[in-house]
């Protein structure tokens, strides 16, 4: 059974940083991990993913590229996101997720996701 569960999330003054991870069970040979987020009223969007085979190659929305990183450990089978100079916008709630085929990109194709972490950001 897959289970991916995040932490890390928490409430910070804007400028600040924070790390989320996501450690994965049950499955290691992800194709494609992800990070994504939905803010009140809002619909869920793609953040940042990476693929955990050719070379780790990452992609990232527009709005994070410059400030939020994601990592992989393998060994670990744990996505992290380090999210440095946090804006009041990036508040919302922050989910993990994976699959194991397909195309890796920004998209919610994803068959796996986490219950998610709440980031609080305050001006």
């Amino acid at each position: 059974q897959v289970q991916l569960v995040e932490s890390g999330g928490g409430s910070v003054e804007a400028g600040g940083s924070l790390r989320l991870s996501c450690a994965a069970s049950g499955h290691r040979n992800w194709s494609c991990l992800g990070w994504f987020r939905q803010a009140p009223g809002k619909e869920r969007e793609g953040l940042a993913v990476i693929r955990t085979t050719a070379g780790g190659r990452t992609y990232y929305h527009d709005s994070v590229k410059d400030r939020f990183t994601v990592s992989h450990d393998n060994a670990k089978n744990t996505l992290f996101l380090q999210m440095n100079d946090l804006k009041p916008g990036d508040t919302a709630v922050y989910y993990c997720a994976a699959k194991t085929t397909g195309l890796c990109n920004l998209g919610l194709g994803f068959p796996y996701w986490g219950q998610g972490t709440q980031v609080t950001v305050s001006s």
